[in-house]
């Protein structure tokens, strides 16, 4: 049984931790897009900080690795249950910037 989109936001509000806000929006494809804003940090001026990525790969894992490395570097001493997966995210960092180089040195 697939789960709701209310309890798919709850699960991932869950793990991210007392200073995340976590919302689930429908995309243009139908896709769920995943919205991880910081309670404590803001961007752009009075905008919170935000995994949300316009345009960009906003699923589950994409925006959870986005907030993994976000606490990492400005709550270091915050503890989430999202931090287990703080290798793993760091692993599909190094594969995506490996992709990205050997596309980049490929001639046209």
């Amino acid at each position: 049984m697939v789960a709701s989109r209310s309890a798919r936001e709850r699960k991932a509000a869950a793990q991210a931790g007392p200073l995340a806000r976590v919302r689930i929006e429908v995309g243009a494809q139908e896709q769920f897009v995943y919205k991880i804003t910081c309670t404590e940090c803001t961007a752009k001026g009075h905008r919170p900080w935000s995994a949300y990525r316009a345009g960009a790969d906003n699923g589950f894992m994409a925006a959870m690795d986005r907030w993994v490395f976000h606490l990492r570097e400005k709550h270091p001493a915050s503890d989430a249950p999202c931090l287990e997966f703080l290798a793993a995210a760091e692993q599909r960092l190094h594969e995506r910037r490996t992709q990205q180089d050997a596309t980049r040195a490929r001639p046209d």
